[in-house]
């Protein structure tokens, strides 16, 4: 009887928990359609320009085919809306590396302050939100996201991708 009501909670917890992570999925899109339209970009580019950002801020710039892949866009579908990004001003091209076939993608200086302004409310109402949890806490649901992570990369990595 008790193994069965673990297993029922379990159950419970894994459908809150995965309803949760779909509303902020629907959210978060929805936050980022609003910024290509604040913008007046396809959404499909300021998906690409938050991405780029983003891996920017986190030290980690990305290359064209590493952006490719993380929006599962073909080489040169990419190579098209990068060009629209850079003939709009909002990203660079650099070739930073000793290799200089190695392209690295940079936000322009006229992208930086519109981010800022956009993305800023959300990252001060995330910073009050997670102030409110102890450490431990927020250690715990770290490792949590880190195994969904691995768990969903590993998933994706034993199919095979669809044709394009």
């Amino acid at each position: 009887m008790e193994e069965a009501r673990q297993s029922s909670d379990v159950a419970e917890h894994t459908a809150r928990l995965l309803d949760g992570l779909r509303a902020f999925g629907a959210n978060y899109t929805e936050f980022t359609g609003r910024f290509a339209a604040w913008l007046g970009l396809h959404s499909t580019d300021a998906t690409a320009l938050v991405e780029i950002l983003y891996a920017e801020d986190q030290g980690a710039p990305l290359s064209p085919t590493r952006l490719g892949e993380r929006l599962s866009l073909t080489s040169g579908a990419t190579t098209n809306l990068l060009n629209r990004l850079e003939r709009l001003g909002h990203i660079v091209r650099t070739r930073e590396h000793a290799d200089r076939r190695v392209v690295t993608l940079r936000s322009s200086s006229l992208i930086e302050d519109p981010a800022r302004e956009f993305f800023g409310p959300f990252g001060e109402r995330l910073e009050a939100l997670v102030a409110q949890y102890p450490p431990e806490q927020l250690e715990q649901f770290e490792n949590f996201l880190g195994d969904l992570r691995a768990a969903m990369t590993g998933l994706l990595a034993e199919q095979a991708p669809p044709p394009r």
